[in-house]
């Protein structure tokens, strides 16, 4: 239920005081740099950079794990996958593919994570449209997207009680429990394209996007500190390269 839940960062905190287009692309640097990396040594040498980066956030390092170990299991899986079912040229286990793999994915996720969490979501549509120069229908989309989180985490909790009031339960079973997980899954997966559908009907019931333009009650700009960011993520992206090609 928390990891649908949004965080709250300190809003004095640098990253959260930073303009969320500028966010959205440093981050999206760093996935370019490790799309092309190859070898375990650039997404350690990013996820390190992002870990320092961590007192900018606003957030404590226990929360954020709190929240992200999920993606830890899933790029271990990866890797673990790719090893057993990726093997090398000479018929063995590939064990630096399959690492390299999971610490990449790990990395891009984590870039994603760090640029979400630290943005509040009307600052983010004010700043695709005024930045990004997105429409108001895809910025606000966006907005809503992430306030409906609380709303997930809510019907995930129901949907656990529900089950539980019906006498279904995994007991120590991994298996039923990986099936109940994905009976649950599936269901707040059909809740929310129904509730979307109806947001939409909605707004547009109501005239949104039938006007020409719309005015921003929060003007959002690109600071010096935010074209620092994207620097700082260049560098970082070079750096990784740079020490992954010389190891």
């Amino acid at each position: 239920m928390m990891r649908f839940t949004p965080l709250r960062p300190d809003p004095r905190a640098p990253l959260a005081r930073a303009n969320p287009v500028a966010k959205l692309g440093a981050a999206a640097i760093l996935m370019a740099f490790l799309f092309v990396a190859s070898g375990p040594v650039p997404p350690i040498v990013v996820l390190a950079a992002m870990g320092a980066s961590l007192p900018l956030t606003g957030l404590s390092v226990r929360t954020l794990l709190g929240r992200m170990w999920p993606l830890l299991i899933a790029a271990l899986m990866v890797g673990v996958f790719n090893v057993a079912l990726a093997p090398n040229l000479n018929g063995r286990p590939d064990l630096a593919g399959g690492l390299s793999l999971g610490l990449r994915l790990l990395a891009i996720a984590s870039a994603g994570v760090l640029a979400v969490v630290t943005t509040d979501p009307t600052d983010l549509a004010d700043s695709l449209q005024q930045q990004a120069h997105l429409s108001p229908r895809l910025a606000v989309a966006a907005m809503a997207g992430i306030r409906m989180l609380p709303i997930m985490a809510v019907e995930w909790q129901l949907l656990g009680m529900a089950r539980r009031a019906r006498g279904v339960d995994a007991g120590w079973s991994p298996l039923a429990a990986a099936r109940l997980a994905f009976g649950k899954l599936l269901a707040l997966l059909v809740g929310s394209v129904r509730r979307a559908t109806r947001l939409a009907i909605a707004m547009d019931a109501r005239g949104f996007g039938t006007a020409p333009c719309h005015t921003i009650a929060r003007p959002q700009r690109m600071r010096v500190a935010d074209w620092g960011l994207l620097l700082a993520a260049a560098a970082v992206g070079a750096a990784a390269l740079g020490i992954g090609s010389a190891l």
